[in-house]
């Protein structure tokens, strides 16, 4: 985003340029990078445009970076075994947080049967954790901070605790997560009670996968805003006339805290996601 002469500066715009998607990635002052534009795709009815985006680039070199970081990682685990010395450096740093995530979120959540999940939590994890990450560097921008990314990861979840929870309960055990069944309750007052309860029970399988987007939309959405909100500041009070180096030092220094506090909400959300998903299939493999 540029200013020319004697234009206004709009806070509101800012904040919007830098966190909307875009079909280009700025690298101002050296210039941007426009991204290609393929034709739409009529599919009944339906106009879609499968172009690449800003958030799409982004989730692409997101996967790269969590490919390099376990197969990096791997090999030097194997290599320092193979010499027979402990884990170090950051080999050991992605094996402890690949166990802490296997063995406090998935299994802890999920159970005995757990470990076939194991793959897709550690994957949301460290996905979901270098994403909210990369909108804290320089020419960065975070795909959760999109809440089609975001609702994109919660229909994933929604997809494997569904088709599990029936491939392990079996279609009498599934339709009972529709149909509960109350102990203690027989006959015209069961049936009753089970209609009843349908239509929540089906609301609720549909609200887990909307609380775990929006959540994490929200918050990552949030903290960029504020971020961006407390830099509009300095140039605001620019504008007025006024001494503005008080004031640009002062939000520096409270930006550089809320920054801090980003990347305490980067871990914490991807920490959140995984758990409650973990949660959610754990839920449905187990019918008591």
């Amino acid at each position: 985003m540029t200013l020319l002469q004697g234009e206004k500066f709009d806070v509101g715009e800012m904040i919007f340029h830098h966190t909307a998607d875009a079909w280009k990635i700025d690298f101002y002052p050296f210039g941007a990078v426009h991204l290609p534009r393929w034709h739409d795709i009529h599919v009944a009815g339906m106009t879609l445009n499968l172009s690449p985006t800003k958030h799409v680039v982004y989730m692409m070199l997101v996967a790269v970076l969590v490919f390099l970081t376990m197969k990096l990682a791997g090999r030097a685990l194997a290599r320092q075994r193979a010499g027979e010395a402990a884990p170090k450096g950051f080999a050991n740093a992605v094996e402890g947080m690949v166990l802490f995530v296997r063995n406090d979120i998935a299994l802890a959540n999920i159970g005995h049967d757990g470990g076939k999940f194991v793959p897709l939590i550690i994957t949301l994890f460290f996905f979901i954790l270098y994403a909210n990450l990369m909108g804290l560097v320089p020419y960065g921008s975070s795909p959760t901070g999109n809440l089609a990314v975001t609702g994109a990861l919660a229909v994933l979840v929604f997809f494997t605790v569904e088709i599990s929870g029936f491939l392990k309960l079996g279609p009498k055990g599934y339709m009972g997560t529709i149909f509960p069944h109350f102990p203690g309750l027989h006959g015209i007052g069961a049936v009753a009670m089970a209609v009843f309860m349908a239509p929540i029970e089906l609301v609720a399988k549909l609200v887990k996968p909307f609380a775990l987007a929006v959540r994490l939309f929200g918050n990552m959405t949030a903290g960029h805003f504020v971020i961006l909100s407390l830099f509009g500041i300095t140039f605001i009070f620019g504008q007025l006339g006024a001494i503005s180096w008080g004031i640009g030092l002062l939000s520096a220094l409270v930006v550089l805290g809320v920054m801090l506090l980003e990347l305490i909400v980067a871990v914490l959300q991807a920490y959140v996601f995984a758990l409650l998903s973990a949660v959610f299939i754990g839920l449905m493999q187990h019918e008591h």
